[in-house]
């Protein structure tokens, strides 16, 4: 009997055949994206030390407030902005996108072009 891999694991390598071909430097962080059924984070890493430089995500009280719900692509487009203006507060100007393993449309999508409208160049 032949069994399918789940989901999840499929994502999971995904991810990993994207992060075997790029990382995060402190020149050029990388800005890393999940999503769950319920929430979206975001975060900007440095690779090299392994240090999360900046971070955002739907269950933030300041984001929650402003969206009506965390799970749609408005939230999404909501929080590419909100990690897009912490970053170039911190002077991140640049990143490497990293989608997580998940298709680039819809949410994924709506947060790497608010990030792009709201300053950063990837």
């Amino acid at each position: 009997m032949v069994s399918k891999e789940s989901r999840k694991e499929i994502r999971v390598k995904k991810h990993m055949r994207i992060r075997n071909r790029f990382s995060g430097t402190a020149q050029r962080p990388r800005l890393a994206v999940y999503r769950s059924n319920n929430h979206m984070y975001a975060q900007i890493i440095d690779d090299t030390v392994g240090n999360t430089l900046v971070s955002a995500s739907t269950l933030e009280a300041a984001v929650k407030s402003e969206i009506e719900k965390t799970n749609n692509v408005d939230a999404a487009a909501y929080l590419g902005t909100v990690i897009a203006k912490r970053a170039i507060e911190k002077g991140i100007t640049e990143v490497v996108f990293d989608r997580g393993g998940f298709i680039y449309q819809g949410k994924i999508a709506a947060l790497a072009e608010a990030a792009r409208e709201a300053g950063l160049e990837f």
